[in-house]
């Protein structure tokens, strides 16, 4: 439907007058995916919903290495839109959920973000990695829809952009914050440095580790690089083992930090292992064996957390998957960054993506599964704690909480 009709201007105008979408309505709305589907006006000034229903996109990597991380994404958003259709959507009109699959690659993730625009959503959720939720929100901003991105923490990732939001935190917390770990609770004092040089959430959150690892006194005696898709370390490994570091942090994804762990074991270096959020799948278990097993990562979340948004998540989820408990932290993170997304629908003042980008920006103390989240004022950046999980085997529960971090305690 286009804005020729001079009626349907008047009756836009007059459901905006009547404050369409107006009311702070709670994040606990409820509803499913679905519905009549609604048409949409697509501009260089954004698009405006009409029809039954709104349309929100989704982009996950459904195929591909980050396969987990997408699927659990993918059911966590689905989880969320369920509830706030099932508890009547907004005004009673029901959000229907546009998904596309990025097959874990930065130029799918464009297309799939292009096709969601086309297709008139007035907003995107997604996706993880960084290098892939910078493609989304190209394309996006161009049309002038929001993004909320579920666990890209590239720093840079929202600088200087109206359009980007995220529901994680950021690399320059994370960094940090495992660089703390390893100086002051387990005692390292020499680490070396294995980055992805094809993967900028790689590249930034090896930077943001060193500079606060040196900040705190201590010594990075070897740097090495690799690419995603390698499964053979050993002239890097060699390299690094002539330095005796005590702990060698792998700032890469679970694809390639399995494989490492496990050669670097194999070639007699017994240093300790730290990481970030990219080793968030148990398939590490599979790749790294028993040399992954007391490696420390930063996540967002842990499934044995006792905090009562985390037990009425999992309550669900179980209930909606067998039993099981969700295999990522990207099944808890992608359900907060649609519930936001809904939620903002709910204060937008009207089904536009003008309107919905300015309620996102306006959000604050949204409870999530993950945490409290605030972008008012963060440039697209919640200011939110982080924890630190040691590996361990599936019967102990894959990743067992060691600790937890407040955004300001590395500042």
């Amino acid at each position: 439907m286009s804005f020729r009709s001079s009626s349907w201007i008047a009756i836009a105008l007059s459901a905006v007058a009547c404050s369409f979408f107006a009311g702070c309505k709670s994040a606990e709305e409820k509803g499913e995916t679905g519905g009549t589907t609604g048409a949409s006006t697509t501009t260089g000034g954004g698009t405006t919903a009409s029809g039954d229903t709104i349309k929100i996109g989704l982009v996950a990597s459904l195929t591909g290495d980050q396969k987990p991380w997408g699927e659990d994404s993918k059911k966590g958003a689905e989880m969320a839109l369920k509830e706030f259709n099932d508890a009547g959507g907004v005004n009673g009109k029901k959000v229907e959920l546009r998904v596309e699959d990025s097959a874990s690659k930065a130029e799918s993730a464009k297309t799939a973000s292009v096709k969601l625009v086309s297709e008139g959503v007035i907003g995107i959720v997604g996706e993880v990695a960084s290098g892939h939720t910078e493609q989304i929100i190209r394309a996006a901003e161009e049309k002038k829809l929001p993004v909320v991105a579920i666990g890209a923490t590239r720093t840079d990732l929202t600088a200087n952009r109206d359009y980007a939001f995220r529901v994680c935190y950021v690399d320059d917390f994370q960094g940090p914050v495992m660089a703390k770990f390893a100086f002051e609770e387990q005692g390292v004092r020499k680490v070396a440095i294995i980055t992805d040089k094809k993967q900028p959430y790689s590249q930034g959150l090896s930077e943001s580790f060193k500079n606060y690892f040196v900040k705190l006194g201590g010594e990075v005696v070897a740097e090495v690089s690799y690419q995603s898709g390698e499964t053979q370390f050993q002239s890097q490994l060699t390299e690094l083992k002539q330095k005796a570091p005590q702990g060698i942090f792998l700032s890469g994804y679970f694809t390639e930090v399995g494989p490492l762990a496990a050669q670097a074991r194999a070639a007699g270096i017994q240093a300790k292992l730290f990481g970030g959020d990219g080793w968030d799948s148990s398939q590490i278990l599979q790749s790294g064996g028993d040399a992954i097993i007391g490696g420390f990562l930063c996540n967002h979340y842990n499934n044995k957390e006792d905090r009562k948004e985390v037990q009425d998540f999992l309550t669900k989820w179980k209930a909606e998957n067998g039993g099981k408990e969700p295999g990522t932290t990207m099944a808890a993170l992608g359900y907060d960054a649609m519930k936001l997304t809904l939620d903002a629908l709910k204060r937008a003042s009207a089904p536009s993506s003008d309107a919905l980008r300015e309620a996102i920006a306006n959000t604050e103390n949204f409870l999530g599964v993950t945490g409290v989240i605030s972008l008012k004022g963060h440039n697209g950046n919640p200011p939110k704690r982080a924890l630190v999980v040691e590996v361990r085997p599936e019967s102990e529960g894959f990743q067992v909480y060691r600790k937890a971090y407040d955004y300001f305690e590395t500042k």
